[in-house]
């Protein structure tokens, strides 16, 4: 299963590509994580990057392309990946193409902006292992603490409500049209956001018929 996973900021790509990665046992390559851990190692990319997130802004193209056919000429990829924050614009979805990364299907999780801007509010993210909780719909044991590594769970800039209102604006000028590129090429499904983590991943396998 080649996959790439779309929606809005906070629309839930990072969780259920998790959940999906684990059930197909494929990897799931999320250029956010990627592009963190190079910005807190304070690599040259990573502070390339830095200005541009914490603004609301895309990383550039070919920042972003280089990163992700590295990771996916690796080994683990091999039997398929789940993309998680990659093609964002119709650029880097041409450029994939160009570059011989084919997918087999691309799925839009739909939510409304409004939702959004509410769960982001909660979204904490663990300053060391960059995993993901929610206070509400999937909150960590220890308030604060990181189930996986027992680091700080902080909220991160661009989850702040103006960082998040500007990245929707982006999301909606830049990569929705993706849903347009993909359905041209057969390849979209839709499936609404629910109201919990595992209603959602049944809509997403049963859209997926897997």
């Amino acid at each position: 299963m080649k996959l790439i996973l779309l929606g809005a900021p906070g629309a839930g790509k990072g969780t259920q590509a998790e959940i999906l990665s684990r059930m197909q046992s494929v990897p799931t390559i999320s250029t956010g994580n990627i592009l963190r851990a190079a910005m807190r190692n304070g690599t040259p990319v990573g502070l390339q990057a830095k200005a541009y997130v914490e603004s609301g802004k895309l990383v550039p193209d070919d920042v972003i392309i280089g990163i992700v056919k590295e990771r996916l000429a690796e080994d683990d990829c091999a039997n398929g990946y789940i993309l998680d924050g990659m093609p964002r614009t119709i650029p880097q979805a041409e450029a994939l193409e160009e570059n011989g990364i084919d997918i087999d299907c691309a799925l839009s999780i739909e939510i409304s902006d409004e939702t959004i801007i509410e769960r982001m509010a909660g979204r904490r993210t663990c300053s060391k292992c960059s995993q993901t909780f929610h206070v509400v719909s999937n909150p960590p044991k220890q308030e604060g603490v990181c189930d996986f590594c027992g680091g700080e769970l902080t909220i991160r800039k661009d989850d702040a409500p103006e960082t998040v209102k500007a990245r929707l604006a982006t999301y909606h000028e830049e990569t929705e049209p993706l849903k347009d590129f993909y359905a041209k090429r057969a390849k979209l499904k839709t499936v609404d956001n629910q109201p919990t983590i595992e209603e959602t991943t049944a809509a997403i396998v049963k859209a997926l018929g897997l």
